[in-house]
């Protein structure tokens, strides 16, 4: 709803308990900046709104997202991206499975 307010068409997206990937077509027009800025900003009020025990929660000084973002272009590899992005929660699952196995002996 709020890319769509830009311009913008959110082409893949995977929401982690503690963070998102998206992948998104942004028009030249619109700096990434203003798009997180909207799109962080508007999210953040609706998740307040909707859920207001939140509020008495201290995300990050009382703010809902954190302060940065990590953005990369995308070009040649968008496929691989996106498949990267859809299946994530998945390989993150098999990730923390396979260290589950491991004991570390940090010399204590």
């Amino acid at each position: 709803m709020y890319s769509e307010w830009l311009g913008c068409e959110v082409v893949e997206l995977n929401v982690q308990p503690d963070h998102v990937h998206v992948v998104v077509s942004i028009p030249p027009k619109v700096s990434i900046s203003t798009y997180m800025g909207t799109i962080k900003g508007k999210t953040a009020i609706k998740m307040f709104k909707s859920y207001p025990t939140l509020k008495k929660r201290p995300y990050w000084g009382n703010h809902f997202w954190a302060r940065g973002y990590f953005v990369n272009t995308v070009g040649i590899n968008e496929d691989m991206i996106r498949r990267y992005v859809k299946y994530q929660e998945g390989e993150e699952r098999k990730e923390e499975n396979n260290q589950k196995g491991f004991d570390f002996d940090l010399g204590t």
